[in-house]
């Protein structure tokens, strides 16, 4: 049987591959996978530890101040990055703050060899962008309602559809859909259907 599996990072290209595993071991692994789809608080706790840690770093290399906030919240780990100077790590429209998320992640899976639904938020400016989507998305939900025709929003990140979704489907008698590719993936508003 020949192993056709990339080797992990961690993993040189030289080294031999363990034996395959026994199909009891095969189960007992996967039995353990399912029971760590929910990761424990302290889990949580110390992914959004390692990716502070790396933020930490980025931030003393661009010789920026920050004070670095490690939680839980929701069930996923959060940084929170707080000070001045600090909308670069932003930039427009969050794109900045979405790729410093990604690589933040990358950290925890380099670190945990698991994925990670770590949130970082940098400046306070997820808490304001949701306010602002709360906003259009109501101001959708009225025009739905108001001319039963669907609305098609502009185009938005994973984030901020997300709170968009959670706005429209809080309330009655409309629904909301992704539609398209990204990075121009966009939320469509409709009526229900009756």
């Amino acid at each position: 049987m020949t192993d056709t599996s990339i080797p992990s990072a961690e993993q040189s290209l030289d080294e031999e591959s363990a034996p395959a595993a026994t199909t009891e071991e095969a189960e007992e692994t996967q039995g353990e996978a399912r029971e760590k789809k929910a990761p424990a608080d302290s889990d949580l706790f110390r992914q959004s530890e390692i990716a502070a840690d790396y933020v930490e770093g980025l931030l003393d290399i661009l010789d920026y101040d920050g004070d670095i906030d490690e939680l839980v919240s929701g069930g996923r780990p959060v940084v929170e990055v707080v000070g001045g100077r600090l909308q670069n790590l932003v930039g427009q429209r969050g794109a900045t703050l979405e790729a410093l998320q990604e690589l933040a992640r990358l950290a925890v899976f380099r670190q945990t060899g698991s994925p990670s639904r770590l949130l970082l938020d940098v400046g306070g400016y997820r808490a304001a962008r949701r306010k602002e989507l709360a906003a259009v998305a109501k101001n959708a939900v009225e025009k739905v309602k108001e001319y039963g025709e669907p609305v098609r929003l502009e185009p938005m990140s994973a984030f901020e559809r997300k709170c968009v979704h959670d706005v429209v489907n809080a309330m009655s008698g409309v629904e909301s859909e992704s539609e398209g590719v990204e990075p121009n993936r966009r939320i469509v508003v409709r009526p229900v259907a009756d």
